[in-house]
């Protein structure tokens, strides 16, 4: 069973940092890309940033809204991805969903809110 657990989020001012954390488990976690999405109140859900497989290269892509502000990074030793946010803005609250796509399904994370006031 394919599990996906973030944690990080929080409350933080705008300027500050947080770094998100998601552990898969029941999954070949070397071999798929992950992403991290997020979605603000009222809006629609947006792709903030992707990592590919260690076997692809694990190259990265980052949504426009957060280039040179977030990273993306993987740890494949505890089959965790991590989005490192910098720089943060009021715009970036939302909840950040940890996300991947195999051939047996789309899986997601619960979630984990973060909140950056102004």
């Amino acid at each position: 069973q394919v599990q996906l657990v973030e944690s990080g989020g929080g409350l933080v001012q705008a300027g500050g940092s947080l770094r998100l954390s998601c552990a898969a488990s029941g999954i070949d976690f070397r071999r798929i890309a992950m992403n991290w999405y997020r979605q603000a109140p009222g809006k629609q859900r947006e792709l903030v940033a992707s990592i590919t497989s260690i076997v692809s290269g694990g190259s990265t892509n980052y949504a426009d809204s957060v280039k040179g502000r977030f990273t993306i990074s993987r740890d494949n030793g505890k089959n965790t991805v991590y989005l490192q946010m910098n720089n943060l803005k009021p715009e970036d609250t939302g909840v950040y969903y940890c996300n991947t796509g195999t051939t047996s399904g789309n899986y997601w994370g619960q979630g984990t809110q973060v909140t950056v006031s102004s």
